[in-house]
């Protein structure tokens, strides 16, 4: 595991002491101050803010999948932090948890650094206003993401704004939490481009799908400390809560502005919105650069981990992945086969360039998700895959389908039906390559099923379940009808007997390990995972005491 540094200098000196290389003897270079004199330097300063959101690649499928039913880690060994995710089997040392509070800091740490810093640099011909203005946009960008995922998973958290604060505990409320975020966004809006062919890149329609999500999260009034505490120890949702009509129509403008600057465009073909050879397609507007381990350019860059853990590994269904969908349920989740995002979310099987064909489908193994697997071809049908899994696919964050959906709940939710109908069609004339899949009439189910076939293993799932309170309901009477689930497969042997005709071909013990997750999860669920709780300590053993703990924890 990588050290990390909460709340610390350290990180922030090393990172200065790397990108500023003006003489300590003249201040008049930044010497005394160790401010930034060039743009190559302020950047660098900058761009180091951003590096963190490489290493949670994997992290968030762990948490934001296999909290839910939908993922199952199994990787075992010297990765139980990750299974015992999956298991929600979660406490405050559990270091997923701390990698999802740790390293977003680390970004914030470095956006304040880099924002302090840069405002006081002095004027140059290396280093204009307009630079400055540019460079500390995109600090306040990645500082006001980073918030918006801490707040959505711990609730009440540190509110940390200068390097003065860095040792700050004291809890700010949600409320105070959004204001930063919008206040950052609003801020930095003003001086990024409006849009970049380099979808890594900040831009104005990036900043405005951020804050379309952040007043849809907002707008649905995120549960407070003592509404968590109420549900803590029980398997229950919230009572239902009301919603802020002026935060969604808010969530609507914004959305409005990404629809009508006309940058964006649902791609025809679903299939290439993946891969490395499609990256910066017309449909994704904010993603995360991956180029591959040890060659990201910077110190501790990674590539997308997903691109292996979820297919491990190629041309052997026998290979157990680290994070597999969690039962065969799963693969009629879309449930019609005209869909098209039925078999780039579950693939069945896969044909690799040599003529072998992986099955992947029950009996004898379970689906992969088929949008992180590299594949020779995008154009066809079916799978065409390499048997090698380079780890350089960019992770896409935000793409214009969720803008549609992200107006579409909105509308729904101030009761204009028919106006989110026309949204949820569109995205789905895009899947079913037509108007055969359009629906008559639009229902909150309708429209959850939408995100749900949309985004499947995108990292969006558990957010949306908290949002619509309905997490431990939509859990618990998913795994209740697995197929997993059931004694069956409680041990190799049952497995076996029940499939006599392929039994010598049945994963079986692939299907325990599964079997085992569900009862472990449905075991464990409990209204407090509405959060994660706050670390005890970071990775260098110091202890976080940030009071109160999470309810349940």
């Amino acid at each position: 595991m990588k050290k990390k540094f909460f709340f610390s200098t350290v990180l922030i000196t090393l990172i200065a002491g790397a990108f500023f290389s003006c003489n300590d003897d003249d201040p008049d270079k930044g010497g005394e101050t160790g401010t930034p004199v060039t743009v190559s330097e302020a950047s660098a300063l900058v761009n180091s803010a951003y590096l963190p959101l490489q290493w949670l690649c994997s992290y968030y499928t762990v948490f934001a999948e296999g909290a839910t039913e939908v993922l199952a880690g199994i990787s075992g060994g010297g990765l139980v932090d990750p299974d015992n995710v999956s298991r929600l089997d979660i406490d405050e040392y559990n270091a997923v948890i701390i990698e999802l509070f740790d390293d977003p800091y680390i970004s914030i740490g470095t956006a304040n650094l880099a924002i302090a810093q840069i405002t006081a640099s002095p004027l140059s011909a290396d280093l204009t206003q307009a630079d400055k203005d540019l460079l500390i946009a995109r600090a306040k960008f990645i500082r006001g993401h980073e918030y918006f995922k801490l707040v959505q998973a711990f609730g009440e958290i540190p509110l940390i704004l200068d390097e003065t604060t860095a040792a700050g505990r004291e809890r700010a409320s949600i409320d105070a939490v959004y204001e930063q975020i919008i206040k950052d966004f609003t801020e930095a809006a003003e001086y990024l481009p409006e849009y970049t062919t380099a979808k890594s890149e900040p831009s104005q329609g990036a900043v405005n799908t951020i804050l379309a999500k952040v007043y849809l999260t907002w707008g649905q009034k995120p549960l407070t400390y003592e509404q968590v505490q109420t549900i803590a120890n029980t398997k229950s949702d919230p009572a239902s809560t009301s919603t802020d009509a002026s935060k969604l129509g808010k969530a609507i403008d914004y959305a409005n502005k990404v629809i009508n600057s006309n940058k964006y465009q649902l791609l025809t073909n679903y299939n290439k919105i993946w891969g490395a050879v499609n990256e910066n397609n017309d449909e994704v507007i904010f993603s995360v650069r991956h180029d591959g381990d040890g060659i990201d350019g910077e110190a501790g860059g990674m590539g997308n981990h997903q691109t292996h853990c979820g297919y491990t590994w190629p041309g052997d269904a026998r290979q157990d992945p680290h994070l597999s969908y969690s039962d065969i349920a799963l693969e009629n989740r879309i449930p019609s086969n005209n869909d098209s995002r039925k078999l780039f979310s579950y693939a069945t099987s896969i044909t690799f360039e040599d003529g072998t064909v992986d099955k992947l489908t029950w009996p004898i193994s379970v689906v992969r998700n088929g949008k992180w697997i590299h594949r020779a071809s995008y154009d066809g049908p079916d799978y065409k895959a390499t048997k090698e899994q380079p780890n350089n696919i960019d992770r896409i964050e935000y793409r214009y389908a969720e803008v549609l959906l992200i107006k579409a709940e909105a509308l729904l939710f101030l009761g204009r039906d028919s106006e989110a109908l026309t949204l949820v069609n569109q995205v789905r004339a895009r899947a079913f390559g037509g108007s055969s899949g359009a629906l008559t009439t639009l229902t909150k189910e309708d429209l959850y099923n939408e995100w749900d076939y949309e985004f499947a293993f995108e990292q969006k799932h558990w957010y949306n379940l908290v949002r619509w309170k309905n997490y431990v309901s939509t859990v618990e009477n998913a795994i209740n009808n697995f197929e997993y689930y059931k004694d069956t497969y409680a041990d190799a042997n049952s497995i076996k007997a029940a499939f006599p005709d392929v039994a010598n071909e049945v994963n079986a013990p692939f299907y325990v390990k599964l079997h085992d997750v569900q009862r472990a999860k449905l075991a464990n669920l409990k209204g407090k995972l509405y959060r994660l709780p706050i670390p005890a300590t970071n990775y260098e053993g110091e202890v976080l005491n940030i009071t109160p703990q999470n309810p349940g924890y």
